[in-house]
C-alpha cells in the first residue's frame, strides 16, 4: 500500500532485543548516529563501512568495505546475512568534487558512493531478504530533483551540484522502483535535510578551513546526527510501516509527498542507466 503525506505511524517497541539491522555505511555520520541509538535499544547491528570507531559499543558489529568500488559493493552483498535481517538502512554518501573524481573502476566517485553501490547492494540481496524486512534509503527526496540519467556517470559534463542532484533523484527512483518489483519488502525514503555531518569534505577538502567553518555554521541552525536519530529510530520499527512502501520521510519523520517530475519513464530510466553502469565494471 503506497500513501503520501498522509501516513501516520506510532513508535516502534523501545526495547529491540531480537532485531537485526545491517547499517550500510554506519561508520560516521548519520548512519553511526543510528547504529548507536539502535544498539542502546537492543537491536544487533551490523555496520559497514571503511573505519570502524564503535568497537566498545556492546550490540555493534563491523563489516569493512570500500564502497567507491562496485565489486566491493558486491562482495559486500554476497557476505551480508540478509536473510536474518529486519532492517537495512543505507547512508553511505559524500558531496560531489568541484573537479570529476573518478574511482580506479571508472565510475564518477559520488555517483558510486552516494548511489551506485546502494543499488548494486539492493539488487543483490532483495531476493534473500525475508518478506516484511524494511529498507531505508536515504538522500533528499521529494525535492524536485529529477536529474539527467542520461549522463549517469558525468562523463559528458561535470557540474557538482548537477552531478550530486543526480544522485538523489537516482536514490529517490531506487525506492519508487524497489517499492514496486519487491513488493514483499517495505521500502522507504529518508530526507534528513541539512545535518552536521562530514559528507561535504570531500566537496570543501577533508579538514580545510572551509569544512570547519560551514558545518560550524550548520550547527549552529540544524539538529545534530543524535538529534535526528532520536527522532526516526523509533520510525524504522513503527508497526504501522508494514501497510506502506514507498513512502518518503523528511528530518521530523514525518510522511512527505515524493517529487512529481519522477515519473514512470523516468524511473525506468534510471534504473535502465544504472543496470548499464554497473555492468561495465562487473
Amino acid at each position: 500500500m503506497k500513501l503520501d503525506s498522509s501516513v501516520r505511524w506510532e513508535p516502534g517497541a523501545s526495547d529491540l532485543t531480537g532485531t537485526n539491522v545491517a547499517i550500510i555505511g554506519g561508520t560516521g555520520g548519520l548512519g553511526r548516529a543510528f547504529a548507536r541509538s539502535l544498539a542502546a535499544r537492543g537491536a544487533s547491528v551490523l555496520v559497514v563501512g571503511r573505519t570502524f570507531r564503535d568497537a566498545d559499543v556492546p550490540g555493534i558489529r563491523f563489516q569493512q568495505a570500500d564502497l567507491n568500488l562496485m565489486r566491493e559493493a558486491e562482495r559486500v552483498a554476497a557476505e551480508l546475512p540478509a536473510e536474518t535481517l529486519d532492517v537495512v538502512v543505507f547512508t553511505t554518501g559524500i558531496m560531489a568534487a568541484t573537479s570529476r573524481q573518478q574511482t580506479d573502476e571508472g565510475i564518477e566517485r559520488d555517483t558510486a558512493v552516494s548511489y551506485l553501490s546502494r543499488y548494486v547492494i539492493l539488487r543483490s540481496i532483495a531476493g534473500r531478504l525475508r518478506n516484511g524486512t524494511r529498507v531505508f534509503i536515504m538522500g533528499m527526496p521529494g525535492m524536485g530533483q529529477t536529474g539527467s540519467y542520461d549522463d549517469l556517470n558525468a562523463e559528458r559534463s561535470y557540474k557538482s551540484m548537477a552531478v550530486h542532484s543526480n544522485t538523489v533523484a537516482a536514490n529517490e527512483a531506487l525506492v519508487l522502483d524497489a517499492a514496486e518489483h519487491y513488493p514483499g519488502l517495505r521500502v522507504f525514503g529518508l530526507n534528513p535535510g541539512i545535518v552536521k555531518t562530514a559528507i561535504r569534505g570531500n566537496m570543501l577538502g577533508e579538514g580545510s578551513w572551509r569544512q570547519k567553518v560551514l558545518e560550524g555554521l550548520i550547527g549552529l541552525f540544524t539538529p545534530s546526527a543524535d538529534t535526528y536519530a532520536a527522532r526516526v529510530v523509533p520510525l524504522l520499527t513503527s508497526p504501522d510501516l508494514v501497510r506502506y512502501t514507498g513512502v518518503m520521510f523528511n528530518r521530523k519523520a514525518q510522511a512527505i509527498l515524493p517529487s512529481p517530475g519522477l515519473t514512470q519513464q523516468h524511473v525506468d530510466g534510471f534504473m535502465t542507466a544504472s543496470a548499464a553502469l554497473a555492468a561495465k565494471v562487473s
